[in-house]
């Protein structure tokens, strides 16, 4: 069974998946959606096509662990996650500085400026979900 992990936005959400025996996290892609709808569409079509036991969503904390404004809507979407997919296992995970970490790698992979904003939440999903992954094993 795999993990799903989010990067969710307000403009943007990034989509990470481990492989089956849960060892890596591969970057999926990033939607722009504009509401949850259309990222509930997107979950839906992902669980059809991959068995997920587990969703991680990073929650936006401030650098000093306090929830703002960004955090209370990530919890609100986290619990549409919750009374929609009921017997999947829904986690959340300390999500500050991995955009921080994403902007790094595409800066040392050289990226072209203009692709950031497409691969940015990918790469920050992915991030949550390594971070989630190293907390099931104790790192």
């Amino acid at each position: 069974m795999r993990v799903l992990g989010i990067d969710y936005g307000s403009v943007r959400t990034g989509f990470a998946l481990t492989d089956e025996l849960g060892i890596t996290a591969q970057g999926l892609e990033t939607i722009n959606a504009n509401t949850d709808k259309q990222i509930l569409k997107k979950i839906d079509e992902l669980l059809d096509k991959y068995k997920i036991s587990t969703i991680v969503i990073g929650m936006p904390y401030s650098l000093n662990g306090k929830k703002l404004e960004r955090a209370l809507i990530t919890e609100k979407f986290i619990h549409k996650l919750k009374c929609k997919y009921n017997n999947i296992k829904i986690e959340t995970i300390d999500e500050r500085f991995t955009t921080v970490e994403a902007h790094r790698t595409m800066n040392f992979l050289e990226v072209n400026k203009h692709k950031k904003k497409n691969v940015v939440d990918t790469i920050s999903a992915v991030y949550i979900l390594e971070s989630y992954m190293k907390k099931q094993k104790n790192i």
